[in-house]
């Protein structure tokens, strides 16, 4: 897999710590909560102070840490994926879309359709088949909007911010409804996170002993939705704390935000709101992807806040090289 891009990315936020810690992001109340949330917490003669051992961050990925649109990424990579099997294969309207590469005949199929591409995509192979193919197909495809490979597809400021956090004694970790085994592959690269600290969706794995030894197996049965009420069960499950700061971008991620804000210690709470149609896309309460309906409504009333895109950020892509 290609780090040239996010491994640069990141040194150039690292670099500009020492005079802002987020140079990417505009000054506004945004940028100001962030930083000021972050210096209370560290601070050891705060009333807010949170320890080390407590420093937990937790980010949604698609639509938070990198687009979304027009479909999520792993969506891609499945289609392309099938179609690379061979043509007796394709048994079903939604399996011979997706070797077309027609996204909207695919979607129209439905859950069931939608289903049975990953299945063929994502299953019936090791682990770390999978996840060899997921880095080869990192390095070669390109976003049929942008032309830019999708690991350039990720969010500057969130790099930055991802990097400040660290600086401060936070631990980052993933927690998406994307599969994990996917995730894994590209979050090292692209935001400096340990696979150990990625939290998804999973389908069921199975240990088997073969003849050049024990393998484990990608099998069809979804073994955990990590969406909605599912996160703050993954965050438990594979973290084990609470965290106190959250960003996500949809409803799919309130839940997480609330449990994240609701502990005893201080908590921040962050939506990426999609406002910018030059740059990126604006989206929020209608769509097939990224639906925010219940955040907007409610998440003053959490304390929340709101990264606006074409407002808060300076930058939206990291330059390439």
């Amino acid at each position: 897999m290609r780090p040239l891009l996010s491994a640069s990315a990141l040194s150039l936020a690292a670099t500009a710590l020492w005079a802002d810690p987020l140079p990417s992001w505009n000054a506004g109340e945004t940028k100001s909560a962030i930083i000021s949330f972050v210096e209370a917490v560290t601070d050891p003669a705060s009333e807010t102070y949170v320890t080390p051992a407590d420093r937990i961050a937790v980010f949604d990925n698609d639509g938070t840490l990198w687009a979304e649109q027009p479909a999520y990424f792993q969506l891609f990579f499945a289609i392309d994926q099938v179609k690379k099997l061979d043509a007796s294969a394709l048994t079903s309207d939604a399996l011979k879309a997706a070797a077309a590469g027609d996204v909207e005949a695919l979607l129209a199929t439905g859950k069931e359709g939608l289903l049975e591409v990953l299945a063929a995509s994502h299953t019936g192979m090791s682990v770390a088949d999978f996840q060899a193919s997921v880095a080869a197909w990192l390095d070669e495809a390109r976003h049929p909007t942008t032309g830019r490979p999708y690991d350039a597809m990720v969010y500057q400021p969130m790099l930055e911010l991802l990097v400040y956090l660290r600086d401060e004694g936070f631990d980052t970790y993933i927690v998406s409804g994307g599969g994990i085994d996917f995730i894994r592959v590209l979050a090292p690269d692209a935001y400096g996170i340990d696979e150990a600290q990625v939290v998804g969706s999973s389908l069921v794995t199975e240990y088997v002993l073969g003849e050049a030894g024990p393998v484990l197996m990608k099998m069809p049965d979804l073994f955990f939705n990590d969406d909605k009420a599912g996160k703050p069960v993954a965050i438990n499950h594979h973290i084990g704390k609470r965290p106190i700061f959250a960003g996500g971008n949809s409803d799919g991620d309130f839940q997480m935000l609330e449990w994240t804000t609701s502990g005893e210690a201080p908590g921040f709470g962050l939506y990426v709101h999609h406002t910018d149609a030059d740059r990126e896309w604006a989206y929020d309460r209608e769509g097939h992807i990224g639906v925010l309906n219940r955040g907007l409504d409610e998440g003053a009333e959490h304390g929340w806040h709101f990264a606006d895109m074409a407002k808060d950020w300076a930058v939206i892509f990291p330059a390439t090289e």
